[in-house]
């Protein structure tokens, strides 16, 4: 991935998922990988929640699942951090945990979440999903991806 770090790269090829979040003008980007298709959507969502909210001192309060029907890597990727922007707004939850499954194509969620006013924000709510230089994919290291988020 571009302008990643020697030890990024390293921690990579040893099969270790990640996230990080790249400045971006006036919105968030966020670059996820994962040795599997699921891990990456995984550490995508968590790179989503961390853009807003430090979760590591919260305990989930309930587990939340959502299945999403077979579809492509990009709308994959949309359609799970999408759901995470819908249960923040409609919901007041944020999720501390996710665990992903391949499940006939599409992908099975489960989601530990918590009460908003139970997590510390550290930054501006997410409010949707940029298509525009959306990636996601299989690379030299298993899975990857990148996504702006506006906020």
């Amino acid at each position: 991935m571009v302008g990643e770090s020697d030890d990024e790269r390293a921690a990579r090829r040893q099969g270790v998922s990640g996230h990080r979040l790249v400045p971006h003008t006036a919105d968030v980007r966020i670059e996820a990988w994962g040795a599997s298709r699921e891990e990456c959507l995984a550490e995508a969502a968590l790179g989503l929640v961390g853009c807003f909210a430090d979760v590591s001192a919260v305990r989930p309060t309930a587990v939340e699942r959502v299945r999403f029907a077979e579809a492509g890597g990009d709308e994959l990727l949309a359609a799970l951090l999408d759901e995470v922007v819908y249960r923040l707004e409609v919901h007041g939850q944020v999720p501390v945990d996710i665990e992903t499954e391949a499940a006939d194509g599409g992908l099975e969620v489960r989601l530990a979440v918590a009460a908003l006013a139970d997590v510390e924000i550290v930054g501006a709510a997410p409010k949707g999903v940029s298509w525009h230089e959306l990636r996601f994919g299989p690379d030299a290291y298993g899975w990857s991806c990148a996504v702006t988020v506006d906020v």
